[in-house]
């Protein structure tokens, strides 16, 4: 499984990710195409503020939704900021995309321009009260630094002196500070994030899946958290719904290259193969 493949028309490696294209291509307007954003629409950049989308994603992505019965963007950040860095927000032909924050908490839907989402998680408010001190305490955390995500808080690694040592040294004290205030830890490429259980990539893919009454489903990601939508796909497939599985390349992350019907060579990659299925479908 997941060998690359970035010729000029995609070649899934595997029978069910090629079931998964075909559906697809023969029935594309009852197809979800469902997309992570940092590390598959936009590129990973150490500072997650100066993230942006390729600049060929949105024509990609507008050339494709209206052929498809909808373009979900799944992502750990607010939904506002992906559709702020991804420049999503009054673009024609996106009318059938979704911006599913906060992995589901948040929907943004572009043909309103709207953000819909419930209260945030009360434990929130003290595990922000507490991380500076806990990361002050940790001398192999030195250069880690915390990004608040309104709906979460993550702290990064990327930075730091030694990334994967302060990933390491933090992951256990970090899970400890979550359970204490009722919230979960996810790990991702050189961070952690400590959210509110109960939503993740793969729940927030099946809910919308099945919302769409969709007869397929393509799903791109790059990290771990990408994992959850993975397992929801085979999910879907065992059920009779057929999918392909695409990792945005990453030899941070073997797990999800294994997984994969379809290595792309990261997001341009990804954006590569968005506009090929744009053009075959006509």
């Amino acid at each position: 499984m997941g060998s690359h493949t970035d010729s000029k028309d995609p070649h899934p490696t595997t029978q069910a990710g090629r079931d998964g294209l075909a559906a697809l291509l023969s029935r594309p307007e009852r197809a979800v195409v469902a997309l992570d954003f940092d590390g598959t629409l936009a590129p990973i950049v150490p500072d997650p503020e100066q993230a942006r989308a390729h600049p060929d994603a949105v024509p990609a992505l507008a050339a494709l939704a209206p052929k498809v019965a909808s373009i979900a963007v799944i992502t750990g950040r607010p939904a506002a900021v992906a559709v702020q860095h991804g420049g999503f927000a009054g673009v024609p032909g996106l009318e059938h995309l979704v911006v599913l924050g906060h992995y589901g908490a948040e929907r943004w839907d572009a043909v309103t321009d709207t953000v819909t989402a419930p209260a945030p998680h009360p434990g929130l408010t003290a595990v922000r009260a507490e991380l500076p001190t806990l990361l002050d305490k940790s001398g192999a955390a030195q250069g880690a630094w915390i990004e608040e995500k309104g709906r979460a808080v993550a702290v990064h690694t990327r930075r730091a002196a030694d990334p994967e040592a302060a990933f390491e040294a933090l992951r256990e004290p970090l899970t400890d500070l979550a359970t204490r205030h009722g919230l979960i830890v996810e790990p991702g490429r050189m961070v952690l994030e400590l959210r509110p259980p109960g939503m993740d990539k793969g729940v927030a893919l099946l809910k919308h899946v099945r919302e769409t009454d969709a007869a397929s489903v393509l799903y791109a990601g790059d990290d771990l958290g990408d994992l959850r939508a993975f397992a929801a796909v085979d999910e879907l497939r065992s059920d009779g719904t057929p999918g392909l599985l695409v990792c945005s390349g990453s030899d941070e992350v073997t797990e999800l290259t294994e997984r994969s019907d379809l290595v792309v060579d990261g997001p341009e990659g990804v954006v590569r193969l968005l506009a090929r299925l744009a053009a075959q479908l006509g």
